[in-house]
């Protein structure tokens, strides 16, 4: 088994879903990963799990709500797939902490993603690439004129978001 990142969605924001790092690393021992280690604190695991790593993430879900009390999304990906999102964004990068690659939890239906283009972006701009979805702001994610939580609720999906900053990051640890 190859070491993954696992994404968290939503932790350590804004006061909300706290998750030290120390605990979560910890955790990930515990439920039999190696190779642990964390990046930030904004919910990046990186870890070799011990079976497949889409049902280690579901059981990262399971054990965090029953530690902390709270329920966060977390999303897969292997050294592979975090690579070829980089590679394929689609946008050019003037700043890359205005770009971001979402990693959703699945690919999108067709149908929403019609539906999701009716979404003003204003002078932002995404794309989606299979099960990425990848967003381009103007002027930074502080003051985005895309809603990104409303793309996600049209598209159906659940993503976490990283600008390619953190992306560059994880591509380097995966592959160290």
């Amino acid at each position: 088994m190859s070491t993954h990142v696992f994404l968290f969605r939503a932790i350590n924001v804004g006061g909300t879903a706290t998750l030290p790092m120390a605990e979560l690393r910890e955790l990930a021992t515990e439920l039999g990963a190696t190779n642990v280690s964390t990046y930030i604190a904004s919910g990046n695991l990186l870890a070799t799990p011990p079976a497949v790593a889409e049902q280690f993430a579901l059981e990262l879900e399971n054990a965090v709500e029953k530690r902390f009390g709270f329920r966060r999304e977390v999303v897969a990906r292997d050294l592979d797939a975090v690579r070829a999102a980089r590679v394929g964004h689609p946008f050019e990068v003037v700043n890359p902490a205005f770009s971001y690659v979402v990693f959703l939890s699945a690919a999108p239906a067709p149908e929403a993603v019609t539906d999701a283009r009716a979404i003003p972006s204003g002078d932002d701009d995404w794309q989606l690439l299979g099960s990425e979805l990848h967003v381009r702001y103007t002027r930074g994610a502080g003051t985005p004129e895309l809603n990104v939580d409303r793309l996600l609720r049209t598209l159906g999906v659940t993503g976490t978001a990283r600008n390619l900053r953190t992306v560059d990051e994880l591509i380097a640890r995966l592959a160290g």
